[in-house]
């Protein structure tokens, strides 16, 4: 016969771990530190009331003043531990029968009390005092009370007495006025977590220090309690120990991931990705009010951040280092009256919550609330709304005066612009026809007339003699024609954001997909820069072609494409281009990146010269110098840009143009007779010959030949 010798399981931490003296209880110095000094003194009065939240320390303090009071080297502060009734009552001990713990709750009429009354006058069996520590005081009948009244107030010399309730306001005031009352508190959240720490490096447990303040806030404040659900975490711990995934799914918390999508749909205005998260909520089986009261305890975070920016590293609010910098991203989104005005719609929801049979449908409301300021007709959502349009207004492009600009570096060529894929496609699957260069009567006709009050235009021309035909650039018209007027560059109508407004913008969405994914993060950060955007498209450019590929293959433009969509609200395409240009944090160059030529537009490397607008006549320009010609390419264009230059020109873009379709079978297009049929957005490019070339072909200047 074999004998199995089981192995005790050990007690739980709130037994192991309780307090043996005055100076390991924590968070109660207010109370130990008075009844310390009043041990040491020998100045112990005869009858003591502990009263404070359950867990905070009460009866184990009563137990500490008994032992002191009994030490055979009192007065003492401490008791020393050593002697017999020091080892009666230490932790684990088999108790003094001079010390008699009594439960008010079951213990509470007069007939307890009489019994009480007649057992106090016999003396201490060894110890120096009888004490009598009554748990749960506030159950004694007003009987009962008045039963012990006399004996309270004049007890024997070797009797005291030491009253614990979470109610002192149920003791009677005849017996509270006879007590010395001690008032316990709540432990501190940072104190509490620190001493968590610590019970768990004893215990040789590994515990996640984002899962400590669940564990705090699952306990509430009391010591007890909250090693309770300490010690229900550790019993559940694998090799990996307390992560707050276990935290997360054992205390029944919402997952950061959820309370993170959600505040970021409200500061985006994103319907669907809120009632998304609401669906998730009860799909996964958990509490709409639990999910509502971690809402409104997020967005209590969030008021106090966009008050304090510096609030979680001060210690305002208790979470972990990188949770406090996602507070701080997702309140600077939000205004201030928004995001007070939202917690006060989830808290009035909470409210109404308690008790409901219908909590989701409670929910979605809640949320459709915060999601439409603009039905609320009450001051909060009139300053919300303010708050919104505020916020846009941060953002909204101006308008740039349009002056004259020169060339004055022509070794440098002019980049062009940047055209959108699907453009260059489109173009590239249809012959357009080519229109003439406009004249300077068509100039003339287009150009306002000047107001009286304009000042008058400069001498452009005698500075275009003294530099030479070569080094003066198309001056550009001071007013836009209409054409140009209702299509701004770098301007998307469905957002209407400029180029600039979003590079403003864009370190949001880069900080933005940190959260989503990482790898994107660093490609954005290392290689990628905003060169054009549009209603429907953004375009990144890459200063490789390895690292656009990388970006693409692993799925990141759509991880951008949500970023965009959480921070900015704009739903946009992202295409990745190879831009050797492209620095990531370098600033935008002047109508570098627009997606395509608009009246007005003047080369990116030209200087502007705001004293004062272009005549409306200018001197013709002359396009950039040609590569050096191969011995089998047909003649450069010469830099005076005659007609028969361009016209050539223009006949050899045409077969590009034309898919599949050989150069000899394209159509010839009389551009003096089709002169209605121009092109626009070539008609007031004011680009000829080289130039022409290099926009429309993306043609690259090798070598340029100064003509004398």
């Amino acid at each position: 016969m074999v004998r199995v010798h089981s192995v005790e399981a050990p007690l739980a931490l709130y037994r192991r771990y309780r307090p043996e003296t005055f100076a390991e209880v924590i968070g109660q110095d207010h109370v130990t530190e008075p009844l310390r000094a009043a041990l040491a003194n020998n100045r112990v009065n005869h009858a003591y009331l502990f009263s404070g939240p359950r867990g905070c320390g009460k009866t184990t303090s009563a137990r500490i003043l008994a032992r002191s009071l009994n030490c055979e080297k009192a007065p003492v502060a401490d008791p020393c531990g050593e002697c017999d009734s020091c080892r009666d009552l230490a932790r684990g001990g088999p108790g003094s029968i001079d010390v008699i713990e009594i439960d008010a709750a079951s213990h509470g009429g007069v007939d307890d009390a009489r019994d009480l009354r007649e057992k106090a006058f016999f003396a201490p069996v060894k110890s120096r005092y009888k004490v009598y520590i009554i748990d749960e005081a506030h159950m004694v009948t007003t009987q009962g009370f008045n039963a012990l009244l006399k004996l309270v107030e004049e007890p024997p010399p070797h009797l005291r007495f030491i009253f614990a309730t979470t109610e002192p306001e149920k003791v009677i005031p005849t017996i509270r006025s006879r007590t010395h009352h001690y008032p316990f508190r709540l432990i501190p959240p940072r104190l509490l977590s620190s001493y968590l720490a610590e019970l768990c490096d004893r215990e040789g447990v590994t515990i996640e220090q984002a899962a400590l303040p669940l564990v705090v806030r699952a306990g509430g404040g009391s010591a007890r309690d909250t090693l309770s659900v300490l010690d229900q975490l550790l019993g559940g711990a694998g090799a990996e120990g307390v992560t707050h995934a276990l935290a997360t799914g054992l205390l029944g918390y919402t997952p950061d991931s959820l309370l993170d999508e959600v505040v970021e749909a409200f500061a985006a205005s994103d319907g669907a990705a809120v009632f998304g998260v609401v669906d998730k909520v009860v799909e996964t089986g958990q509490d709409p009010r639990r999910f509502t009261e971690d809402l409104l305890r997020r967005l209590r975070d969030l008021v106090i951040v966009a008050a304090v920016p510096d609030a979680p590293a001060s210690g305002l609010i208790d979470v972990a280092e990188d949770a406090g910098e996602r507070l701080v991203a997702q309140a600077a989104r939000f205004g201030v009256h928004d995001l007070s005005r939202a917690a006060d719609l989830v808290a009035a929801g909470l409210t109404e919550m308690r008790g409901a049979t219908a909590p989701r449908l409670l929910l979605e409301l809640i949320c459709a609330r915060v999601l439409l300021p603009g039905a609320d007709d009450s001051t909060d959502g009139l300053v919300a709304r303010l708050d919104r349009l505020e916020r846009r207004l941060t953002i909204t492009p101006t308008s740039e005066p349009i002056t004259t600009q020169t060339r004055t570096d022509r070794a440098t060529p002019a980049p062009a612009p940047t055209r959108p894929p699907e453009a260059a496609a489109a173009e590239r699957e249809q012959p357009q026809p080519f229109p003439a260069e406009p004249s300077a009567a068509v100039s003339r006709a287009e150009a306002p007339a000047p107001r009286p009050d304009a000042p008058a235009a400069p001498a452009v021309a005698d500075e275009a003699d003294e530099a030479g035909p070569e080094e003066v650039s198309p001056a550009v018209s001071p007013v836009q024609p209409p054409a140009a007027a209702s299509a701004p560059a770098q301007r998307g109508t469905g957002n209407n954001l400029s180029l600039v407004d979003v590079r403003r913008l864009w370190p949001d969405i880069v900080d933005a997909t940190k959260l989503k994914r990482r790898v994107t993060w660093i490609h954005l950060t290392q290689h990628a820069q905003v060169v054009a955007v549009d209603d429907k498209t953004l375009t990144l450019g890459f200063g490789n072609a390895g690292a656009r590929e990388s970006f693409v293959n692993g799925g990141s433009p759509e991880i951008v494409r949500q970023a965009a969509i959480d921070v900015v609200g704009a739903d946009w395409r992202v295409e990745a281009i190879v831009d050797p240009g492209a620095t990531p944090g370098a600033p935008p160059p002047q109508q570098a990146a627009a997606p395509s030529g608009v009246a007005g537009d003047a080369p990116a490397d030209t200087a502007p010269h705001d004293e004062a607008p272009a005549p409306a006549d200018p001197p013709p320009a002359a396009p950039p110098e040609a590569p050096t010609p191969r011995d089998d390419a047909p003649p450069a264009p010469t830099a005076t840009a005659s007609p028969e230059v361009t016209r050539a020109a223009r006949e050899a873009i045409v077969p590009t143009r034309t898919a599949g379709t050989p150069a000899e079978a394209a159509p010839r297009v009389d551009v003096d007779a089709d002169a209605h049929r121009d092109d626009p957005d070539i008609e007031t490019s004011g680009l000829a010959g080289a130039e022409l070339l290099q926009r429309e072909l993306g043609a690259q200047i090798i070598h340029e030949i100064k003509h004398d």
